[in-house]
């Protein structure tokens, strides 16, 4: 079997571990937008073959594995073993071989080039720890589109070892710290997305990553091209989001605000109130005046009344 395609259904439970022991010939493995629980077994990384994993929209939790690593037909750039597949059992085309593919954000559907697709989606569940460097070795990946989880930590430097990425999309996370400096090797990017996060300092200037739009860095703390804030000295954000207005001043005008707010309120304690719990006499007055306005205010709405 080279594709498994079971997207789409209704299918519960944790992940079989017997795909990675008995299927290990395939090439697809498409499990999206079910209700898979628990973790993703070890045993998937001893499909060697594989070009595309798709877990995205299921329930997964616990953490990505390490392993990954080992899926080999994803480490080199050049796959012939499986592209050629194809021309050597049906040279004559007499049987239609294709899948429905979510890759670069959209669905699109793979025949003749299937065998030179490579992708990893693991959108929308709830995995969480950091995002494992060893992925960096996936060399050969086209697409990673880690979105929508509960992932932490910094984005690894080894991700920009794989040069031949067309599509990354790490929004919708709990990332912080920089966006790596490595990122400017990722010359072939068509699709990427960095929206929500906490990252922080400079977008890398001078790549390619200045031509995206602004809201793939919406919900950062980023600064410089194309977002619309500038950079400090040291290469730092003014405090606030992206999309705020200019950082600094703006904050030295809210705490003015509160000190003034302090201020008033202890100057009239102390200047009103306070005197009339310490003074018995004023004390009197007071409640004396007050009863005087009471009675005025009585005989007025009686006579409306009237």
């Amino acid at each position: 079997m080279l594709v498994l395609d079971l997207s789409e259904n209704q299918l519960t439970g944790s992940i079989p571990a017997w795909i990675g022991d008995k299927l290990s010939n395939l090439v697809i493995l498409n499990l999206r937008s079910n209700n898979f629980q628990d973790y993703i077994p070890d045993q998937i990384c001893a499909l060697n073959s594989l070009h595309v994993l798709d877990l995205g929209y299921n329930n997964i939790s616990g953490a990505i594995p390490k392993c990954f690593s080992n899926l080999s037909a994803m480490a080199t750039t050049l796959n012939p073993h499986v592209a050629n597949w194809f021309s050597r059992f049906y040279p004559d085309n007499s049987f239609y071989f294709g899948a429905l593919l979510v890759m670069k954000g959209r669905v699109d559907e793979y025949s003749t080039t299937l065998g030179l697709v490579t992708g990893i989606d693991l959108s929308v569940n709830s995995l969480t720890g950091e995002i494992p460097k060893e992925l960096g070795y996936l060399m050969g990946l086209l697409s990673l589109n880690l979105s929508g989880n509960l992932l932490t930590g910094k984005i690894p430097e080894t991700i920009g070892n794989m040069e031949m990425l067309e599509s990354l999309d790490l929004s919708m996370n709990r990332l912080h710290g920089e966006i790596p400096s490595s990122f400017s090797n990722l010359n072939f990017l068509n699709h990427f997305n960095l929206s929500y996060n906490n990252l922080t300092g400079q977008i890398p200037s001078s790549t390619q990553l200045q031509s995206f739009d602004k809201s793939s860095y919406i919900g950062n703390h980023l600064c410089g091209p194309p977002v619309t804030k500038n950079c400090n000295k040291k290469g730092e954000a003014p405090d606030g989001t992206n999309g705020g207005s200019s950082g600094g001043k703006k904050t030295s005008e809210v705490n003015w605000l509160y000190v003034s707010i302090v201020l008033g309120f202890a100057m009239g304690f102390w200047g009103v109130v306070a005197p009339l719990v310490l003074i018995r006499s004023w004390r009197f007055a007071y409640y004396k005046k007050l009863e005087q306005i009471g009675d005025k205010l009585c005989v007025f709405w009686a006579t409306i009344g009237m």
